[in-house]
């Protein structure tokens, strides 16, 4: 059975990861009007908003979390993305990252992550703090309530951020841990001034409601997560594999 999940999470990795991704660079952003600015702006927002693929149970002190994940968001407006890039590019966009966790004192873990997504100039990180309600045991569930930024990169038509907070819980059965929760994003996507100076396009700010269901595997030598999110209207699948000791 470990032996399965671990080559399941492995072939899933590589399914996502494989397939090329057309040249996406939004460097076309001033071809868009207001509402369609908007419209691609709601799709990045649950594309590069913070996406945990971890338990709500805390790490402690000595505890790490390391892994390589990838994501990929179907995205509600293709034919936006693909104007805003110029180029026909897949109706989802795929983004890999390589993501840490540390565990702290009380109940506390913190967690980065870094994403180039592969020929674009979308370049991304975001960070989180989390702090442990309940820090769960053999009878009881853990529940966390965390709060993360993202912050986007390379994109020099655009500046976005996104800030999330949210509520998880998680029950450890043996080596599996399922998991689930809510939360609200916010984002903030505002064109270049030169884009607005030509166009008139203004910037706009979204909140957007997500949920999120997923399971870990800890095999003691390599840890699995596998997470579905849908943030607003569109939904998300990743696959994280890693260590977790």
């Amino acid at each position: 059975m470990p032996r399965r999940l671990l080559a399941l999470a492995t072939l899933s990795l590589a399914a996502v990861a494989l397939p090329a991704q057309a040249a996406s660079n939004l460097n076309n952003i001033q071809t868009l009007g207001q509402s369609d600015f908007r419209l691609l702006s709601e799709d990045l927002t649950a594309a590069l908003s913070y996406k945990a693929l971890t338990p709500a149970e805390p790490l402690g002190v000595t505890g790490f979390d390391l892994g390589v994940e990838v994501e990929s968001t179907k995205l509600k407006n293709p034919q936006v993305y693909d104007t805003a890039t110029g180029s026909n590019a897949p109706a989802s966009l795929i983004v890999p990252k390589l993501h840490v966790y540390k565990g702290l004192p009380l109940g506390f873990d913190i967690g980065a992550f870094y994403s180039a997504v592969p020929d674009s100039n979308i370049k991304l990180w975001g960070a989180e703090l989390r702090y442990a309600i309940l820090p769960g045991g053999t009878a009881t569930p853990a529940v966390s309530v965390r709060g993360s930024y993202t912050k986007l990169q390379g994109v020099d038509q655009l500046a976005f951020d996104t800030t999330g907070l949210d509520v998880s819980i998680s029950k450890g059965f043996a080596f599996v841990t399922p998991y689930a929760g809510i939360g609200e994003v916010w984002a903030h996507s505002t064109p270049d001034a030169s884009v607005t100076a030509l166009t008139g396009l203004r910037g706009e700010d979204l909140s957007m409601t997500k949920y999120f269901v997923g399971v870990n595997v800890n095999l003691a030598v390599v840890n699995i997560a596998v997470e579905g999110d849908k943030t607003g209207d569109a939904t998300s699948y990743g696959v994280k594999l890693g260590w977790r000791f």
